[in-house]
């Protein structure tokens, strides 16, 4: 990870706000009971001083900085309000509120709200790294989760089982929905909110990062009237979005969409969700022996976890549906050795398999600020062949434009596997080495698509790491 040496610890970030920083220009580096020390580049100290003793309300003491060092400081710690933005803010009444509408107009994904012995720390994530923007004061968490677990309809009282529940947000015009889970740990309950978008106007198969070919090759395997196609990766790679702007794409007003989904993160006009309760009995295979029932055309699972529903979803995709579900693994070929541990016959998987995909979501780069640099072979793991061509590539450095993270976005990599009559071969007789059916066929794995982007200065080594170090 990118390190940055003005980064300052959050218990300080939060004693001055986002607007205080940028229109005093100054920064906290230090807390000594009521005393407050600060960072500035205002040319008269004395006045500042006066002024932020009465506004602060602190004793404060000021040293003087170097205006680029003191705005690296800024844009390292705090975002500038916007129209988007909300500023950052300090612990007080209203703080949930305030935090789920600043979580969402920056895009995080996640909010984590972790007690620990002598202190309680808020992270969010964001381009699926997690960064610490507040604390809390240890008195106040019962409080704040309580809040939590009130809007979320869960038991206040029940402080030894984890529990679920949802939130529906509206504001400004905007609605969204918030998953929470609670967990009991050592010092209290740790609270993890994911935020749902339902706004699906950004979600389209043509901007998910597809290549030419690979979309071209996608598209053909969605278009058969029935079959499998599984969509696989680690949780947070964008298996989901990717089937969401799939069931966009194939919802044309003729077909009976029906999708059963733990939880439900978009809402779709036109397509039939039902979410997940496997505590009173709407699991995945009942609610697919129950969709057979229902005149469907193409069915969502939102994940394959267990024989029951491999072997239900293979039931509708030989009874003449067309069925898209999600399964963890690491490769698009992996999918089918899965299935097989699952216990489903091969000969079934053969029959029914459209298409497998695997994908996953990796940093950009920067453009503002990336650096092009030699490359240096021994950073790649062991035994990865590295490309004669790649001589250069681009690192992270870090700039104001992306806070000093050296990134700015994200972006998935895809390998698209189609099951052709050589594969379904090799499935039917358990031939599940079959490197030379991607070379032949021209089909780009994770780690060829990763190393391209690499070359093309989108990304750098170290995101793409792991990707070349899988066996």
């Amino acid at each position: 990870m990118l390190e940055n040496r003005y980064k300052i610890p959050s218990h300080l970030q939060q004693c001055i706000s986002a607007e205080q920083a940028f229109h005093y220009r100054i920064v906290p580096v230090g807390r000594d009971g009521n005393g407050l020390h600060l960072k500035t580049d205002a040319g008269s100290l004395g006045d500042l001083l006066n002024e932020l003793n009465i506004v602060l309300d602190s004793r404060i003491s000021l040293e003087p900085c170097d205006s680029d060092e003191l705005q690296q400081y800024l844009t390292a710690n705090y975002r500038q309000q916007t129209d988007r933005e909300a500023s950052r803010l300090a612990y007080s009444n209203d703080f949930l509120e305030r935090i789920l509408q600043e979580a969402k107009a920056i895009g995080s994904s996640d909010i984590h709200f972790e007690p620990f012995e002598t202190r309680c720390r808020v992270r969010l994530r964001l381009d699926g790294r997690l960064l610490e923007y507040y604390t809390i004061p240890l008195q106040d968490y019962p409080t704040m989760v309580n809040k939590v677990k009130i809007r979320a309809n869960l038991d206040i009282a029940e402080k030894r089982l984890p529990q679920d529940g949802r939130i529906t947000i509206k504001s400004s015009g905007e609605e969204f929905d918030i998953r929470v889970s609670s967990l009991p740990t050592l010092h209290g309950e740790k609270l993890v909110l994911r935020i749902l978008s339902r706004d699906t106007g950004a979600v389209e198969l043509d901007g998910l990062g597809m290549t030419a070919v690979e979309l071209r090759r996608y598209r053909e395997g969605i278009k058969r009237p029935n079959g499998i196609v599984l969509i696989s990766g680690p949780t947070g790679s964008g298996k989901t979005t990717t089937l969401y702007a799939t069931l966009k794409l194939l919802n044309d007003g003729t077909s009976n969409i029906l999708t059963i989904e733990d939880p439900i993160e978009y809402t779709l006009e036109g397509i039939n969700q039902v979410q997940l309760k496997e505590n009173i009995g709407l699991d995945f295979p009942n609610s697919l022996r129950t969709f057979l029932r229902q005149d469907p055309d193409i069915i969502m699972v939102g994940e394959i976890r267990d024989v029951n529903t491999a072997n239900m979803a293979i039931r509708a995709a030989l009874t003449g549906h067309l069925v898209l579900s999600t399964i963890h693994t690491n490769s698009a070929w992996g999918t089918v050795s899965r299935l097989i541990d699952m216990g489903v016959p091969p000969f079934l998987i053969a029959s029914t398999l459209n298409m497998s995909v695997a994908q996953r979501l990796v940093r950009k780069l920067c453009s503002a600020c990336k650096q092009k640099a030699l490359v240096d072979r021994t950073v790649f793991p062991m035994g990865f062949d590295v490309p004669g061509s790649l001589e250069h590539h681009f690192r992270p450095v870090g700039c104001n434009d992306c806070h000093h993270t050296g990134y700015s976005g994200r972006k998935a990599i895809y390998e698209i596997l189609p099951v052709d009559s050589g594969l379904e071969s090799a499935i039917k007789n358990n031939q599940l080495q079959i490197e030379e059916h991607f070379t032949e066929n021209g089909i780009p794995t994770l780690k060829t698509n990763a190393i391209a982007l690499v070359q093309q200065g989108i990304t750098s080594i170290e995101e793409v790491y792991p990707l070349l170090s899988d066996r």
